[in-house]
């Protein structure tokens, strides 16, 4: 079983950055690919970033391209999200997820369902 546990989240203002993790206890987690999803109040859940097990193939969401950054230490079983020139925008609950590593994930790592395991969420709140 995995679990997901993210940190990092809090209260910022605008322009500013955090970096958030998220730590997996799994016992092979560079088999699978992570990614991040956010939810604000009243909006669909929306994919953030993904990443491939090795980290070598990023992608990202319209929405933070140029501003965010995944990267991941499978080393120390973690995956972060780096995120610069943050806006109110951003405002919502951030969750990292799991997914098996997979031609399949290449091809649909922006939608949540191919996710099989979600972190409890850590929130972001940006003021203007």
């Amino acid at each position: 079983q995995v679990h997901l546990v993210e940190s990092g989240g809090g209260l910022v203002q605008a322009g500013d950055s955090l970096r958030l993790s998220c730590a997996a206890s799994l016992h092979r987690f560079s088999d699978y690919a992570m990614g991040w999803f956010r939810l604000a109040p009243g909006k669909e859940r929306e994919f953030v970033a993904g990443t491939t097990r090795t980290g070598s193939t990023t992608y990202y969401g319209d929405s933070v391209k140029g501003r965010f950054t995944i990267s991941r230490d499978n080393n120390k079983n973690t995956v972060y999200l780096e995120m610069n020139s943050l806006k109110p925008a951003d405002t919502a609950v951030y969750y990292c997820a799991a997914a098996w590593d997979s031609p399949y994930y290449s091809q649909n790592y922006y939608s949540g369902g191919v996710y099989t395991t979600w972190g409890q969420g850590t929130q972001v709140t940006v003021s203007s």
